[in-house]
């Protein structure tokens, strides 16, 4: 009995839960989803509660055709006071996008792998670093919260093993753009609990551990159990995705980011507060995925809907 009230007592009693499926999750859909179903998810999302929806990302529509409405769907939104709007910024092209679309929050992005950076932004970890000066700058400049997010922190699809240090590294680099909060993201979903739990208390020696967030992949089953490893080590901030949105582009069939309604079914269970409505992302979920024609990919949202039906 001692022995679980102090398991309990390790955790934090609240956790922010950044919900990006609207950005993240539909990113890679193949079908052109329209802004008006978009605007809907993020308004359902907005009434159950999260205090940090990631809603936009101006990049490219040569690259993410998806992300083009982006303008359209932030000006279409019915915003509530105190939720952070967050967009996806790659250059002071899409910043100034972000800012006449009033986002509150820009998000950065570089890896904790060399490969990885090559393969995907076509450049090493310092240059991207470098490309991101300026939007870091602009960002203070116009009082918006800036983001850092670094991928493959527990491992690459090219190089394979990442070591704590290559993460601390960047860490330290995104800390000095003046970035206000840090992803440490499992891109291909193969960390586990230990290893997750050595990166976080890595990097908290560099950064704030309050200001450092886990975005962890389902690929290998393996999420809820990295949330609940991270929280034991001080980390409360989380990202998830509604219905489980997105998939693993690394890993053919696998599952991506993992599933906001579970996140928040685990959360419950665990007394840990999250200030959002499980029962609102639930009818969130499956709307989203009825207009995509699929089942989420969310073992408790999918459970819950089912017992509404029986």
């Amino acid at each position: 009995m001692n022995t679980q009230m102090n398991a309990q007592a390790s955790l934090p009693k609240q956790v922010k839960i950044v919900e990006v499926g609207p950005r993240d999750g539909l990113q890679n859909e193949k079908e052109t989803i329209p802004a008006e179903v978009k605007i809907e998810l993020v308004n359902r999302l907005t009434q159950a509660g999260f205090v940090n929806i990631e809603a936009a990302s101006f990049v490219s529509p040569k690259w993410v055709p998806q992300m083009a409405t982006s303008t359209e769907v932030m000006a279409g939104i019915t915003r509530k006071a105190g939720i952070i709007y967050s967009a996806l910024t790659p250059n002071m092209k899409g910043f100034e996008a972000a800012l006449a679309a009033g986002a509150d929050e820009v998000v950065i992005f570089s890896s904790a792998s060399e490969a990885f950076a090559q393969k995907n932004i076509n450049c090493s970890i310092a240059e991207s670093i470098e490309r991101f000066r300026d939007v870091a700058a602009a960002a203070k400049q116009h009082g918006l919260r800036l983001r850092g997010s670094i991928s493959c922190a527990f491992g690459c699809p090219y190089q394979g093993e990442v070591t704590p240090e290559q993460v601390a590294d960047v860490v330290k680099l995104m800390r000095d753009l003046g970035c206000d909060e840090i992803d440490i993201a499992d891109t291909i979903g193969v960390g586990t609990p230990r290893h997750v739990q050595t990166v976080m208390q890595r990097v908290a020696q560099e950064f704030p551990i309050a200001q450092i967030s886990g975005h962890f992949h389902d690929t290998y089953g393996q999420a809820l159990a990295n949330i609940y490893a991270s929280m034991e080590v001080g980390v409360s901030i989380f990202h998830s995705s509604v219905a489980g949105l997105g998939g693993c582009p690394y890993a053919k069939g696998a599952t991506g980011n993992v599933s906001t309604e579970d996140v928040l079914f685990m959360m419950q269970g665990l007394g840990v507060e999250t200030g959002i409505d499980l029962n609102a992302v639930v009818d969130a979920g499956q709307f989203i995925s009825q207009h995509l024609g699929r089942k989420a990919v969310s073992r408790a949202g999918n459970a819950i809907a089912a017992k509404r039906l029986a």
